[in-house]
């Protein structure tokens, strides 16, 4: 695969990793208690996304290791944990993604939850069995990147959002609630995300610093396509909003984008809303069992990709087997894993950032760009504070 076509594959799993189930609905959520003021939250999540994605993305091309090697070969021991977090982060994450491919079929065709993600699971099981894996992989989450916020802006137009006031409230804000953006920090660039596209990159050779200017631009586009997906969806709930329909957020239930979608297009919407659905879920099984697998490399570095392939088909099988027989609502199982992503995500910018300035052996001697440090510096004590406040919600979540 040339060049361009290696970053287009990176940009787009990075995007699709964070555009999944949690994300769609913790949106609508917010967009239905916020309203205009959540546009200031998308715009500052964004900005703490680029730093982060730029700062990983560069500092893996340079090192050219993956973020387990990297993080063992900065301080040992480092890698294991960081593993360890992000392979049973990532196992949760996916047992509500699987939840969401069911979610979006039942949508779209009215098939039964169960079956709809049994059958996605074993679509994408399909996937990383075929001898062109590797193709069919990134040829998917592209396409169904542009598919969905091809058909979120379809909405986002017939739901006539009130853009002047969404414009003017992204900059100045009636309301600013933090730990709204922590929330969709977490759910955007935490966990595996952080590490999605970065990896990918690595598997296409794109490393070294003759690449550095491309994959910045890469990791900025990515999250380009991000938050314009979350902008997008922020108007088409917005304007159903703004027309004085009332979302129904009182029970663990309730489907906040659903309602939005089938209020601003009816029953045509409500199936715009599982197409939606469906290609943000099963994008996000694929990219969080490959990211998950990556990481195992530290136990087996030479492992060939027919082995990861193989690896990942098993953490798919496990993701669908333990959906079907947990009986947590997906929703409760994504905002419990956001949680825990909000833990990982300074730990492994920790890292990341002292290998940056303290192992310039580990950079091959390149010398770090000392601006992107400091930004990234003060964004992980933000996400550091942001993760400590995250410990109490995720026990109150394992309670009965």
């Amino acid at each position: 695969m040339n060049r361009k076509a290696s970053l287009t594959a990176a940009i787009f799993l990075m995007a699709t990793s964070a555009i999944g189930p949690g994300f769609i609905t913790q949106t609508a959520t917010f967009t239905s208690t916020l309203a205009a003021a959540f546009a200031f939250a998308i715009l500052v999540s964004i900005l703490i996304d680029f730093v982060v994605q730029v700062n990983i993305w560069r500092i893996v091309t340079l090192t050219q290791l993956r973020a387990s090697e990297l993080a063992n070969a900065a301080i040992p021991g480092a890698g294991y944990l960081l593993t360890a977090l992000v392979v049973i982060g990532g196992l949760f994450f996916n047992i509500g993604n699987v939840g969401g491919t069911g979610l979006g079929l039942n949508a779209l065709v009215g098939l039964d939850p169960k079956w709809g993600g049994a059958l996605s699971a074993s679509f994408a099981i399909g996937i990383f069995l075929w001898r062109r894996a590797g193709i069919a992989f990134d040829r998917l989450i592209i396409f169904a990147g542009i598919a969905m916020i091809a058909l979120t802006i379809y909405v986002a137009v017939i739901s006539e959002p009130p853009i002047g006031e969404a414009l003017r409230q992204t900059v100045f804000p009636e309301r600013v609630d933090f730990a709204t953006i922590t929330t969709i920090v977490g759910g955007t660039v935490g966990g595996y995300i952080t590490y999605a596209g970065a990896h990918r990159l690595l598997d296409k050779g794109m490393t070294g610093p003759e690449n550095l200017a491309a994959v910045s631009r890469a990791a900025l586009t990515g999250i380009a396509v991000t938050g314009v997906m979350r902008y997008v969806l922020f108007l088409a709930v917005l304007g159903v909003v703004s027309a004085g329909t009332v979302i129904d957020l009182s029970s663990g239930s309730a489907n906040p984008a659903a309602q939005a979608f089938a209020a601003a297009a009816g029953a045509p919407g409500l199936r715009i809303f599982g197409a939606i659905l469906w290609a943000a879920a099963i994008t996000s099984v694929v990219g969080a069992a490959y990211t998950s697998v990556s990481f195992l490399t530290i136990f087996a570095a030479k492992l060939s990709e027919r082995a990861r392939n193989v690896l990942t088909v098993g953490f798919i099988a496990l993701s669908l087997a333990l959906y079907l027989i947990i009986d947590t609502p997906p929703a409760k199982m994504l905002v419990f894993v956001g949680g825990l992503n909000g833990l990982i995500l300074p730990i492994g910018l920790s890292i990341f950032l002292y290998a940056a300035w303290a192992r310039s052996d580990l950079m091959h001697g390149h010398r770090y760009s000392r601006g992107l440090l400091g930004l990234g510096v003060s964004v992980c004590v933000l996400t550091w504070y942001m993760g400590i406040k995250s410990i109490g919600p995720i026990f109150a979540l394992l309670d009965p």
